[in-house]
């Protein structure tokens, strides 16, 4: 049984760039095996050799994984009673798939597989394109593509471009980061007679009839940094950059103390942003809470403490952790099962602790950090068991209150009552679900709208609200209420 499988590579050009080595091998070979014909050399010598090619297997399958493993299934078939000799374009070991599953698969199964040369494509493409790698280069599959890994600072040239249907998908992907005018360079038959370079505007990519099996799409490196922007890592050098020797004297002076006070503001806008639902007014005040965080991370950094890295590593960690439904063997029913888990692991990771209200961050607004409290103390059975009794406690701190301002006591007590009133009505929320600090910007806002509303219509009446009724005002913050209510 011979189980030895020959592993040649055609190159990326005509018979006369091919190895003698392996012209003599694929002429005199009884069993050989191409994995296209499609390929210039196998036109040239379609006389002198004898073979057996697998793209009737292309065509019969949508799903290139699935067609790589009948090629490797078909092949270990062949090679169990007989040396055979399979060719692959350009070198087998660049951007030949079922060369990886052969010397996986075949190797485990006891077979023999031997890689011999073959001149790879890309240095062909080099040469056509007179470009030079050390610069910063990437390939890429153009089957397996994601806009994320492309690393457009430097060369990046996307193999595999079969047809127009994949240069239509290479398309879409590269202009999530380009614009839609970056200009493309569509490279076929690189090193042969039939090398045709073409530069193209990305739109057009999958317009192109000329590609083929052959054909490579080369992205060259993006020059103008504002092209960059939207990606993290622009954005983290510019902010290194402002805290820089020659940046911002502003930021250099930030500590993570003294940005405290910007990081509350901007959650809140953003919170406002979102009650306003102004999608342009959320992004800009998100990326302004994105900046907090990476300034955050840059000081972190320059003190020689942590950075970015260390940040997103610690939460991507945690988000794993704690879905284990998602990223384990978990089995989950519902949300409620989800947040059980949540609590439980989250208990794990916390340290040792002299009471379980210490979880609530003491940094949190006043009426936030009551629903807090409140919640987590409920987790233990400290809690109203039905939403009545919890108004039955309103009912009682508002009529403590009344007495404390009957008794006309120091303002000390009047305060205290007042707050006890507060928080037996975030309870009330709680049982609602409704988390005060949201529903209290929700209505700070509608008072500002209705108030705003007011203004407006004195000053068409060239009023001043010092000189008009409280009845007067009054109607026109109904008027308000009556046009808020009818959208």
């Amino acid at each position: 049984m011979a189980k030895k499988i020959t592993i040649v590579g055609l190159g990326a050009g005509d018979l006369q760039q091919l190895p003698f080595g392996v012209y003599q091998l694929i002429t005199k070979s009884e069993h050989l095996f191409l994995r296209t014909k499609e390929h210039p050399i196998i036109v040239e010598l379609n006389n002198e050799i004898r073979y057996e090619a697998f793209d009737s297997i292309y065509e019969e399958n949508d799903d290139f994984d699935e067609v790589y493993r009948k090629i490797v299934e078909t092949l270990l078939e062949k090679a169990a009673d007989q040396d055979i000799v399979y060719a692959v374009p350009g070198h087998p070991l660049v951007a030949e798939k079922t060369v990886q599953l052969l010397l996986n698969n075949g190797r485990e199964k006891g077979y023999t597989i031997v890689v011999q040369g073959g001149q790879s494509f890309i240095d062909s493409t080099f040469q056509a394109l007179e470009i030079d790698p050390i610069e910063g280069f990437q390939l890429v599959d153009a089957l397996t593509l994601k806009s994320e890994q492309l690393q457009l600072n430097g060369h990046v040239l996307i193999t595999q471009v079969y047809d127009q249907m994949v240069a239509s998908d290479v398309k879409l992907t590269l202009m999530e980061q380009l614009p839609d005018d970056y200009r493309v360079t569509i490279v076929t038959a690189a090193g042969s007679s039939q090398q045709l370079i073409k530069e193209v505007p990305l739109y057009e990519l999958d317009r192109e009839t000329s590609v083929n099996n052959l054909t490579s799409v080369y992205v060259p490196p993006v020059k103008n940094n504002e092209l960059l922007y939207h990606q993290f890592t622009s954005f983290r050098q510019i902010v290194a950059e402002l805290r820089g020797p020659d940046g911002c004297p502003w930021d250099k002076e930030q500590t993570h103390h003294s940005l405290k006070r910007y990081l509350i503001e901007e959650c809140y806008e953003l919170l406002e942003a979102i009650e306003e639902e102004d999608i342009d007014h959320m992004i800009e005040e998100l990326g302004d809470v994105l900046l907090q965080v990476v300034l955050h991370a840059q000081i972190g950094e320059d003190d020689g403490m942590f950075s970015i890295d260390d940040v997103i590593r610690a939460v991507a960690e945690k988000m794993v952790r704690r879905h284990p439904h998602v990223f384990g063997e978990t089995v989950v029913q519902d949300t409620n099962e989800v947040l059980a888990n949540w609590e439980e692991i989250k208990q794990k990771e916390l340290p040792i602790r002299t009471s379980i209200l210490d979880s609530v961050s003491s940094a949190l607004p006043a009426l936030s950090k009551a629903f807090h409290l409140q919640k987590k103390a409920a987790k233990v059975g400290f809690d109203w068991p039905t939403v009545d009794e919890t108004w039955e406690k309103v009912k009682e701190e508002i009529t403590e209150f009344e007495d404390e301002l009957k008794l006309n006591t120091n303002d000390h007590y009047i305060m205290k009552e007042f707050g006890d009133v507060l928080f037996a009505l975030v309870n009330v929320g709680r049982h609602y679900h409704i988390e005060p600090e949201e529903a209290l910007a929700s209505t700070n806002k509608k008072f500002y709208d209705r108030f705003r509303y007011i203004e407006k219509k004195a000053e068409e009446h060239n009023l001043k609200l010092q000189d008009m009724s409280l009845e007067e005002m009054d109607q026109l913050w109904n008027e308000a209420k009556k046009i808020d209510k009818e959208g």
